[in-house]
């Protein structure tokens, strides 16, 4: 499976600016009706702004030269009034592309950041083992941002100023052929440098991207760990760190103007200074009596059309630039495959009375991180439906690891799981993942009120079901004795709530849903005795209609299993009741006896 290119991956970069921004077509073709749109306002604004030199030439030329003074005062009102109505289609035509444009930008980049945003939220844990959040963070915000700029805004004066200086150019030749021939070989010795500038620019402009990516990662990560970084008093380190990351992008950012500014001064200069020459062969026409004075009139608004579109193109080249390489570093993101795919053709999850039954057949899995290290291997294990199975071990046995496979968090490199006699790979995800809840160690509460998040694990649920479930897992006393009640708002990652309470939110959550298998890991570990007394027993009650599955290392907690399996090194070493296990005086035995007596 081709791998996402990283930052020393970047196989963008060899294509031209064009190639890289195609990337958009299917978010832009949706929209042909308003892109057409645009640019029918866009080349009758362009029209229009090409029609002043015209109208000028006439005004001078009849409205100025006329030997009668009344002839000379009529004219001048026709001349003034079509330049006037030439000033009215300018300002019409250009608010109605400067709308349309805008519209399209906005809804583009809405698109683009909801089909990334989407897209990461279906990558397997293995994804963001090689991507730092942060990074997916910039992408989403900062990327889209440049490209919105460009689609909303540079893109459109980019055309604009291409077809009035197309236009500009075109009328120069035809009235000025002898002229301005010359000074468009001029013009083309210029577009060579130019070219060799925007390469540069253009990696330039990708390097600053990246730069920006790091500094949102590392204050995604810090932030997310305040209060360690606070317990351990390491805020002037951090922020060292991020004023070192901040420096680097601006450093390249710098670079990237530096370069950008050369290209725009070059292009503007030496455009300027070819027009300059052909006006002052027009001038000289003039005075030879060749052309009229309102002919020169013409010539001078047309020649600084020219310029000021190439002036305005040099910089707006820069934008497409930069825009360029924001567009590779979405679509890289967009081309990233799961590691977990869903199959071709998905089987139903055949139903089963009591609880989901489970076939773990010599199952080995090796993290893609350490692939020298197997968490586990050549796993057996048959779970009868409704029985609830713990598993216990000591720290980095692969307990958690078989939640991670059951769920197709990750894919087993040799093995297979049966649920309900059905090879889970397949299954849909979201079939196999309904059939199950899981409540881990480290609970999640989302920055919503208390009912919206016991919600979350079945959004359909009545508000008298939601209760219920928040009574079954002791959580209804201290959600009403909340300011709102159900309705208090519990702030980010639930830091109103202490840990056992964060904790039976987890527990309602997965009960409200009300799945055939449920998965416990740790599900009571931040709870004081007296709540974990009642969160038990709510549990127990739970587990009589479905199957269970327990990671515990408190051995306390799992004495009335059905049965205990204890993982070592990633395989299975004992299996048997609490009380059979012990006798054996094996590993389960061992570990016991030190939390036991240490009680």
């Amino acid at each position: 499976m081709p791998q996402p290119p990283t930052h020393t991956q970047r196989p963008g970069l060899r294509n031209g600016p064009a190639r890289s921004l195609s990337g958009l077509l299917p978010f832009l073709k949706p929209y042909r009706s308003r892109i057409a749109l645009a640019l029918l306002f866009l080349l009758l604004a362009a029209l229009s702004t090409l029609l002043f030199p015209l109208a000028l030439k006439a005004l001078i030329d009849q409205g100025l030269v006329a030997s009668d003074p009344g002839e000379r005062v009529m004219a001048l009102r026709e001349h003034f009034l079509a330049l006037f109505g030439v000033g009215v289609a300018l300002a019409m035509f250009s608010a109605a592309r400067f709308y349309v444009v805008s519209w399209l930008g906005e809804r583009v980049t809405a698109d683009l950041r909801r089909a990334v945003y989407a897209h990461v939220l279906r990558q397997s844990p293995e994804f963001f083992e090689r991507t730092q959040t942060g990074e997916v963070l910039s992408r989403i915000t900062t990327d889209t941002t440049v490209v919105q700029t460009v689609v909303g805004s540079s893109l459109s004066m980019g055309l604009r100023n291409s077809v009035m200086g197309l236009g500009a150019l075109i009328m120069l030749i035809a009235t000025n052929a002898r002229v301005m021939l010359p000074v468009l070989g001029m013009l083309v010795l210029v577009v060579l440098p130019a070219l060799a500038f925007g390469r540069r620019v253009r990696k330039l402009s990708r390097a600053s991207q990246d730069r920006v990516a790091d500094t949102s990662a590392i204050a995604a990560e810090v932030l997310n760990a305040v209060p360690v970084v606070q317990s351990y008093t390491q805020e002037q380190a951090e922020t060292r760190r991020f004023s070192q990351a901040t420096e680097s992008a601006f450093d390249t950012a710098r670079k990237r103007i530096r370069v950008r500014s050369g290209l725009v001064a070059f292009v503007i200069s030496s455009t300027f200074a070819a027009l300059l020459w052909g006006l002052y062969q027009g001038t000289q026409a003039v005075m030879a009596g060749q052309i009229s004075a309102g002919h020169l009139g013409q010539t001078v608004v047309y020649v600084i059309l020219l310029v000021s579109s190439v002036a305005v193109l040099a910089e707006v080249w820069g934008d497409v630039l930069r825009a360029a390489g924001a567009t590779e570093r979405l679509m890289e993101l967009l081309a990233t495959r799961s590691a977990v795919a869903e199959p071709a053709a998905p089987r139903p999850l055949p139903p089963s009375a009591g609880g989901a039954a489970l076939r773990i057949r010599d199952l080995s899995f090796h993290y893609p991180s350490r692939p020298d290290q197997a968490a586990l291997s050549q796993i057996d294990l048959d779970i009868r439906p409704g029985e609830t199975v713990a598993l216990v071990g000591p720290s980095g046995a692969g307990k958690s690891t078989v939640f991670q496979l059951l769920l197709r968090f990750y894919e087993a490199q040799t093995g297979s799981i049966e649920l309900n006699g059905q090879d889970i790979r397949h299954l849909a995800l979201a079939e196999l993942r309904g059939a199950m809840a899981l409540v881990p160690q480290d609970s999640t509460v989302f920055s919503a009120n208390a009912m919206e998040n016991i919600r979350y694990g079945r959004p359909e649920a009545s508000d008298e079901e939601v209760i219920a479930a928040a009574r079954a897992a002791f959580a209804h006393e201290f959600i009403s004795a909340l300011p709102q009640g159900y309705q208090t708002f519990l702030g980010e990652r639930g830091v109103r709530l202490s840990g056992g309470q964060r904790q039976r939110i987890a527990i309602a959550r997965a009960m409200l849903k009300n799945p055939p298998l449920l998965l416990l890991d740790e599900a009571t570990s931040a709870l004081d005795a007296e709540s974990e007394r009642m969160v038990q027993a709510a549990l127990e009650r739970a587990m009589q209609h479905r199957t269970t599955l327990v990671i515990a290392h408190r051995l306390a907690t799992v004495q009335r299993a059905d049965r205990i399996l204890v993982l070592e090194q990633g395989r299975i070493v004992e299996s048997g009741s609490h009380a059979d296990l012990l006798a054996r005086g094996g590993l389960y035995a061992r570990l016991a006896a030190l939390q036991f007596e240490s009680a």
